[in-house]
This record gives structure tokens, C-alpha cells and sequence, in this order.
């Protein structure tokens, strides 16, 4: 019904050696942030790391140094913290601390009491969780990405062939990876929302791939002349405006979320947005590459 591209002809194919090149760098260095979060050398919210994490309204307006140096003379000087502009609300997370974790929240309210006391406050929130719940969700949710990996090889081999299987997951793991690399590059926080932003993620680039690729298929039955890189740039070019019209109208749900869905939301939906222009980059030039190298240019019929 809408086509904001139409009749395109770009060989993708051609420039497939730069985009492996870009994949792979961001990709060793997604791998090096992976070795972080593991160690806990990344910024991983408390549900991954353990500790507790308040939120405090503040009656009046008060700088974040105020706040950091309240809590540093009271011997809390790796606390994180995030505010909100214009609401006067901190964020406060610090770090598990084995058996007095459970006295953290006390002794931060406390403080804030006696260091800003012309500044009444409000605490909205309290969480806590020890360090070996935080090491346990860590290793479930490599769990739960591998597990979806080895879901996508085996629908994909028995829907099309083992090889556009392994070429999904790939592309998938390619954009997770990717994801991750960004988000400790810019030092966001990592937690549980942000596991089940790269799963939600993996789903919709999935998606997008298995287009692509019914497309190629089609046009293996259909073609009886050309290479196979010859009819992955076709199909490519042929599903390109249906990519990018879904892959604007998903990014603008995204940013909607973003610009109006809070402070607990933002780094949620922020992965999102980041996670659909990777996904779309990914099914276009990290996918079908893949096939084409490894399928090689014989025109083969996959199953209908």
C-alpha cells in the first residue's frame, strides 16, 4: 500500500566485505563487554549484581554533588547515582555488601536525613537483592539466550535448510552481541529489563530475516538463470521498503517510549530503539551474506 523505496537495485552482496568488517570489530568488543558483565566489571543494575537501589523524591531542588558527597562522607563512595530532571526524583544504587546489605537502604535514608536536612524527602522505593540471587539470574539469562539460539536453527533448518538456520542465529546472536557492546560502551546500566530488551530484540530481528529469506526462496523457485548472490540482492531489494516502513514505525513506538516512559523505562526502551536499527542492519547485510558465502552461488531449490 505505501512504498517509500521503490524499484531499487543495490548490490548488497558487493558490500558485504565492509560490513563483516564493522560486524566483526563491534563483535570483538561486544565479546570483551560480555567478559565484563560476567565479572562484574560492566554496569549491571542490582537484579544482576546484587545490592540495593532506592528512590527518592526530593521536596526541593538539589544537585547531584550534594547527593554524592552526603554519601561518600558516610562511606558510600561507589554509589551510582541517576536523576530525573525537573522532578527532584535521585535514583541511588549501591553495590551488595554480604551481610549488612540489608541494612544499606536504613543507613542511606539516614544519611540523606542528617546530611540535607532542610530538604525533606520522600523514598518511593526499596530493592534488595544478595549477590548470589544477582550471580544466578546472570547465568539464567545466558541460559535463556542460548536456548532461543538453538529454538531459531532448528524452526529455520526444518523450514527452509540447515544453513539459513545457522545463518539466523548468527545474525541474531550478531545483534545481541552488538547491543551489549554499545550499552557498556556508553556505560548504561545492564539489568533485567535490559536482558528482556535483547531477547524482545532477537524475536524482531528474527522476524525481519525470515522475510528476507521466504523471499529468497520464492525467488529460487521462480528464477532459472543467476547466481545466488544475483537473487539475494533481488530479494533484498524487493522486501526493502516493507523493511524499512516496519523498521520506522516500530522505532517510532520505541522513542515514543522513551521520550514518555519514565525513568525506570528508559534504559528498556532506549536498547529497543538502538536494537531495531541493528536488527534491520543485520537482516540485510549480515544474514543473507552469511548464506550466500557458505551455500555458495548453485542454485539449489529450498523446501516450500
Amino acid at each position: 500500500m505505501l512504498e517509500i523505496i521503490k524499484n531499487t537495485n543495490i548490490d548488497f552482496m558487493r558490500l558485504r566485505k565492509y560490513t563483516f568488517a564493522f560486524s566483526g570489530s563491534v563483535i570483538l568488543f561486544g565479546l570483551y563487554a560480555i567478559f565484563q558483565i560476567y565479572t562484574s566489571g560492566a554496569n549491571l543494575g542490582i537484579d544482576l549484581a546484587g545490592g540495593t537501589a532506592l528512590q527518592v523524591r526530593f521536596e526541593q531542588q538539589v544537585q547531584v554533588e550534594q547527593v554524592r558527597q552526603v554519601l561518600t562522607d558516610g562511606g558510600f563512595p561507589e554509589a551510582t547515582l541517576q536523576s530525573v530532571p525537573r522532578e527532584n526524583i535521585f535514583i541511588i544504587k549501591v553495590s551488595g555488601k554480604g551481610e549488612e546489605e540489608k541494612m544499606v537502604g536504613q543507613k542511606v535514608v539516614g544519611l540523606l536525613e542528617q546530611g540535607l536536612p532542610s530538604n525533606p524527602h520522600t523514598v518511593e522505593s526499596i530493592a534488595e537483592i544478595g549477590p548470589a540471587i544477582g550471580k544466578k539470574l546472570r547465568k539464567d539469562a545466558i541460559f535463556a539466550l542460548a536456548i532461543s539460539a538453538l529454538a531459531i536453527i532448528v524452526y529455520l533448518a526444518w523450514r527452509f535448510e540447515f544453513k539459513f538456520g545457522v545463518a539466523a542465529a548468527l545474525a541474531t546472536f550478531h545483534d545481541v552481541i552488538m547491543l551489549v557492546a554499545i550499552f557498556f560502551l556508553l556505560g548504561r546500566e545492564m539489568d533485567l529489563l535490559f536482558i528482556t530488551a535483547l531477547l524482545t530484540i532477537g524475536g524482531y530481528s528474527l522476524t525481519d530475516t525470515v522475510v528476507v529469506f521466504d523471499r529468497i526462496r520464492e525467488n529460487i523457485r521462480l528464477r532459472k538463470r543467476g547466481t545466488f548472490s544475483e537473487t539475494i540482492n533481488l530479494s533484498v531489494n524487493e522486501v526493502l521498503s516493507r523493511t524499512v516502513i516496519t523498521s520506522i514505525t516500530t522505532f517510532m513506538a520505541c522513542i515514543a517510549l522513551l521520550v514518555f516512559g519514565g525513568v525506570v523505562l528508559k534504559d528498556f526502551s532506549l536498547a529497543l530503539a538502538l536494537g531495531i536499527i541493528i536488527g534491520t542492519y543485520s537482516s540485510v547485510f549480515v544474514a543473507s551474506p552469511i548464506v550466500a558465502m557458505w551455500r555458495g552461488e548453485k542454485m539449489v531449490q529450498v523446501r516450500r
